[in-house]
């Protein structure tokens, strides 16, 4: 059967908000990229997000085929994604209204992101009769396995939720084979439920280029070793983790010019904001060493990425890891986390280096491995862009669009 309407769900955060801001993240770009795919394919796709601004439209068109409806919840600003179970029913019931205007059987599925959103999307599929297809994008109990110092576990009401729209949805979208695995053994998730679908990433947006031309453009030294951190500033990410390595850095090599360049704004529970590492990196010795950049567009931040040695995620855990992603495909090498999806995203020894673990002398050991070896780094930053090349958005809106055929097959088995 032709997929000719969805219905995306996305509560917590909008496919309109800058990557890197509040909330925004992966998960952000992972909607908006697909959503546009699916559009180019003769899907029209209904985004219902909360407005977070009095500013927000309750309309707005992404491109065409593509409508984000934002949904009054609570107040506009000033919530905790901690506080937004609290506004469920009346998020539900914005959604519910919504429908309620179009013809009965009007989308043909549902496709809900993270755990809050799968609350409304089981919801809604037994109220208009449809599938629910489901992406987690993060795991509480896999976060909560493996937190940060000073970071604080998800709630028991999250891992409740979580429960309940594993039980409820019909399929299942995971990212990798470790992240099926994690639902198959962490949620009891029936395994023939799951599809593995990789993310993908903008390959024209996120290109090789001049590495000397882009540190002009940005104000950074030529001769410097320039390592990029870019992603929200929370402890989950671990930025303190490349500040803690950069001091052990010119420890080691007091004659070396290093440049560490962290991208990013204030986010999540537990948050320790730009101002807090900025203090970090002062109580270091490296304040003269560290440049802090706001979230960055995506052509902007190509930039940022092609003018760096070595992009670092020292995440304490990542579903996929797209930054990682974005970076090979400019052909810059990736020092990254050992964990979740970024041992799917990175090559180890290929395109760049995985650490176990988050000790500051590990960390400084594999970034000087990568950035003080010229003939290392390019033959890493040669691999990197083909790995980039191998996931790409088409394949992903493809692979969501068999997804979505098989949950309706098997609705349509049930009713039979």
């Amino acid at each position: 059967m032709t997929i000719r309407r969805l219905a995306a769900i996305s509560l917590h955060t909008s496919p309109l908000a800058q990557p890197g801001t509040g909330d925004a993240g992966g998960m952000n770009v992972y909607i908006e990229a697909t959503a546009r795919r699916l559009a180019a394919r003769g899907v029209e796709v209904e985004i219902f997000t909360r407005a977070t601004s009095s500013a927000d439209a309750p309309v707005a068109e992404l491109v065409p085929g593509v409508t984000v409806r934002h949904i009054v919840a609570g107040p506009f600003e000033g919530l905790e994604k901690n506080d937004l179970p609290g506004q469920l029913c009346s998020f539900a019931a914005g959604v519910m209204r919504a429908e309620a205007r179009r013809d009965p059987g009007w989308y043909d599925v549902i496709h809900s992101h993270y755990w809050l959103s799968g609350q409304v999307g089981f919801l809604a599929k037994d109220r208009w009769a449809v599938p629910l297809v489901h992406t987690a994008h993060t795991l509480a109990r896999v976060k909560n396995a493996q937190l940060a110092d000073g970071d604080s576990p998800e709630p028991p009401g999250r891992l409740i939720g979580e429960d309940q729209v594993v039980a409820e949805a019909d399929r299942l979208v995971a990212n990798t084979e470790v992240e099926r695995d994690e639902l198959v053994q962490l949620y009891g998730a029936d395994p023939a439920r799951v599809d593995v679908v990789p993310p993908g990433v903008d390959t024209d947006v996120f290109a090789p280029g001049d590495r000397r031309a882009a540190r002009v453009r940005l104000g950074l030294g030529t001769d410097e070793r320039v390592v990029v951190f870019a992603g929200r500033i929370q402890p989950l990410k671990g930025p303190d983790v490349l500040l803690r390595a950069a001091a052990v850095l010119r420890q080691r090599y007091p004659d070396e010019r290093w440049r560490i360049v962290v991208v990013g704004g204030l986010s999540g529970v537990g948050r320790v904001g730009p101002h807090g590492l900025a203090g970090m990196a002062a109580g270091l010795g490296i304040a003269d060493l560290v440049t802090f950049l706001p979230p960055q567009p995506r052509e902007q931040l190509a930039e940022v990425f092609r003018a760096a040695d070595a992009v670092a995620v020292p995440s304490y855990n990542e579903s996929f890891g797209l930054v990682a992603l974005e970076a090979q495909a400019c052909g810059t090498p990736v020092v990254a986390a050992a964990v979740g999806g970024l041992r799917v995203a990175v090559q180890d020894g290929v395109t760049g280096v995985l650490v176990d673990g988050h000790d500051a002398d590990d960390w400084a050991t594999a970034l000087a491995g990568v950035v003080r070896d010229p003939g290392r780094r390019d033959h890493l930053a040669g691999a990197a862009r083909a790995q980039a090349e191998k996931f790409s958005w088409d394949a992903t809106a493809e692979g969501l669009l068999g997804s979505y055929e098989r949950a309706e097959d098997q609705l349509r088995a049930v009713v039979r």
